[in-house]
């Protein structure tokens, strides 16, 4: 009787031994990957880490831009993939979001978090995505630039490149958004890969857009569309010949109704 007793405890005391995760959770990871980035990890309802089915889970990077830059983890929640989890936008992932200290975005310190996650929380390593905003879209081209084996596929918003090499980007299927009204990124800075893709002959996986008279903040609502999740998930390293989705598009009404129709808080667990 005494055994029962006890084996009741510890199921209760730890649920997670009994079974899979039974809510989405959310978690301060901070100093857990020497010499690189801080950051939020967000696990879906039913993720269990020790079944052979989290490595189904497929991994979306969310890369914000300069204005959540800091220490301060919780800024990261302000805007983007995290706050739209945590508005009630249903997203069947993993969600990685980092926290940039002010500075480039550091593809090599990027990937040790990949690598990190592999055995601390394991995930489809054949369905990583990227998507950042302004700082954050230049970290995704910079990332897919770098190691386009490791990304499906990304969505690069109002942002541009620091690589002098970006043959990488020409193997990933990649949509590239940017607002012509601009101001603090200037579009031109998309149009200029764009244009390089195009004369090298690497834009048979791109995709491009530019949205005629938005500006800088429009892009974000971006983060909060069903269908932009959709079209990533579209992607996999597996496919034959890793060809681009032009099916799903994003039209002027799914950009009015980003922030409307769906959003209630959602019963995240959160750990700081």
């Amino acid at each position: 009787m005494k055994g029962k007793i006890l084996l009741l405890f510890i199921i209760c005391a730890f649920p997670c031994i009994a079974g899979a995760q039974t809510e989405p959770l959310l978690r301060a990871m901070k100093n857990k990957v020497a010499g690189s980035y801080n950051f939020w990890l967000y696990t879906p309802d039913g993720y269990d880490k020790q079944d052979t089915t989290a490595k189904e889970f497929p991994l979306v990077v969310f890369l914000h831009g300069r204005s959540l830059c800091g220490k301060d983890l919780e800024k990261v929640r302000r805007y983007g993939t995290i706050d739209a989890l945590e508005r009630g936008r249903k997203i069947p992932a993993i969600v990685l979001a980092p926290q940039n200290p002010g500075e480039t975005w550091n593809p090599k310190k990027l990937c040790a978090i990949l690598d990190y996650l592999k055995e601390e929380s394991p995930y489809d390593t054949t369905r990583v995505y990227v998507l950042g905003m302004s700082l954050g879209g230049y970290g995704t081209l910079d990332f897919v630039a770098d190691c386009p084996d490791r990304v499906a596929a990304a969505i690069a918003l109002c942002g541009g490149t620091t690589k002098k090499d970006i043959t990488g980007m020409g193997e990933v299927p990649l949509w590239i958004i940017h607002g012509t009204a601009d101001k603090r990124v200037s579009v031109k800075a998309s149009q200029v890969v764009v244009k390089e893709l195009e004369e090298k002959h690497l834009n048979s996986r791109l995709r491009y857009e530019w949205i005629i008279g938005a500006s800088h903040s429009y892009l974000a609502r971006y983060f909060y569309m069903e269908k932009v999740y959709e079209w990533l998930f579209m992607h996999s390293t597996k496919d034959a010949e890793r060809p681009v989705n032009t099916e799903i598009n994003i039209s002027k009404e799914d950009q009015n109704t980003a922030y409307t129709g769906w959003s209630k808080k959602a019963n995240i667990k959160t750990i700081r």
